[in-house]
C-alpha cells in the first residue's frame, strides 16, 4: 500500500423502485447485468459479487466495488425493490446509476435520496432535487 491519503467522504444513494416490470424483477440474469451496468455507469470498479435467491421468491445481489458496494433486494410479490449504492470519495455519481436501473426496471414510481457522508456529518445535498420521488 502506498502513501496515498484519501478524503474521508462518501455518497450514499438509497432507492425504492415501486410497480416495476414484473418480468425484470424475476430475471436474475437481467438484474445482474443491469446492476453491473449501473455500477459501471456511475464510474465504479466492480471487484466481486455475491447473491442469494429466496424461496419462494426474492433475490439479493451485492457487488463489492473498489469504491465500496451496491446492492439490490427484490420483492417480486410487491413488484418492488430496494437499492443501495455507497461510494467513497466524490468520483462516482448516482444519477447515471439510477438512470440505468430505471431503464431496466421501468418503475411506475421511485423514492430516492442521496446522502453525503463525512467524519461528523450526514447531509442530504439534493433535497428537492432530481433524485427524489418521481414517476415515469
Amino acid at each position: 500500500m502506498g502513501d496515498e491519503n484519501f478524503d474521508f467522504v462518501g455518497r450514499h444513494f438509497l432507492a425504492s423502485y415501486v410497480d416495476c416490470d414484473p418480468a425484470a424483477l424475476r430475471n436474475h440474469a437481467g438484474l445482474r447485468k443491469a446492476l453491473r451496468a449501473a455500477a459501471k455507469a456511475c464510474g465504479a470498479v466492480i471487484m466481486g459479487s455475491t447473491e442469494h435467491i429466496y424461496q419462494p421468491q426474492g433475490y439479493t445481489l451485492v457487488l463489492m466495488l473498489s469504491e465500496s458496494h451496491t446492492s439490490i433486494h427484490t420483492y417480486p410479490e410487491h413488484n418492488a425493490c430496494f437499492v443501495d449504492l455507497f461510494t467513497c470519495g466524490t468520483s462516482c455519481h448516482p444519477e447515471p446509476f439510477d438512470a440505468v436501473l430505471r431503464e431496466y426496471l421501468r418503475p411506475a414510481s421511485c423514492e430516492t435520496k442521496v446522502f453525503l457522508r463525512s467524519r461528523n456529518t450526514i447531509e442530504e445535498p439534493f433535497a428537492g432535487g432530481p433524485l427524489h420521488a418521481s414517476a415515469r
